[in-house]
């Protein structure tokens, strides 16, 4: 018989443990969760992937996303994460994370992430999306530099200052730059910016 591939939860939160064991075992896979990144590093058995929260105590899903990668340079990871720590997850994509995804999270949008990451072999690199590669060639020269500038964490003044620019007018930037890509969200923006290999400084 042979095993399905297995996943790590890591997560502090009892709640979100629970949901996330019960949404990933009616889908078929094996799951295993774990309440702190310690106990998740002890583990004997290596999981095909591994999801986990950013803010936690004692190790944060950054180091975590380290740690992992150490171990098992080829390890699929996905990073949940609030709004306020999009930049980490940004952070955690770059040292090695495959995608993350913004909480509240929609069921489906987890799975498909999960699908995604068992089915690519990595190299420590987010997963290239061809499509957002294309939706990024569409952009023009500003509305590229507006984008690098959101994924590198800028504020929209701040943007403004780099290319001598008024507030307003990167407003307008970015609404165009979320409408090419076709992102509902900053957090999707961003995600499909790494996936499509444009590299934040």
């Amino acid at each position: 018989m042979i095993r399905n591939p297995v996943i790590h939860i890591v997560d502090d939160d009892e709640g979100v443990r629970d949901s996330l064991t019960f949404l990933l075992e009616s889908a078929g896979h094996e799951v295993v969760a774990f309440a702190s990144p310690l106990e998740a590093l002890q583990a004997k058995d290596g999981p095909a992937c591994v999801i986990t929260d950013v803010r936690m105590p004692e190790m944060n899903g950054l180091e975590l996303v380290e740690q992992l990668r150490s171990k098992d340079p080829g390890l699929c990871i996905i990073v949940i994460t609030g709004h306020a720590d999009i930049a980490m997850a940004v952070e955690a994509m770059k040292k090695g994370a495959m995608d993350f995804l913004e909480k509240p999270f929609d069921d489906t949008a987890l799975l498909r992430a999960v699908d995604q990451a068992l089915s690519v072999k990595t190299d420590g690199s987010p997963a290239a999306d061809p499509e957002a590669a294309r939706r990024v060639a569409s952009l023009s020269m500003r509305e590229r530099q507006v984008l690098e500038g959101l994924m590198n964490g800028q504020s929209n003044k701040e943007i403004a200052r780099d290319y001598d620019l008024s507030p307003r007018t990167v407003e307008i930037y970015r609404a165009k730059v979320m409408a090419k890509m076709s992102a509902e969200t900053y957090a999707d923006l961003i995600r499909m910016g790494l996936k499509a290999g444009v590299s934040p400084v």
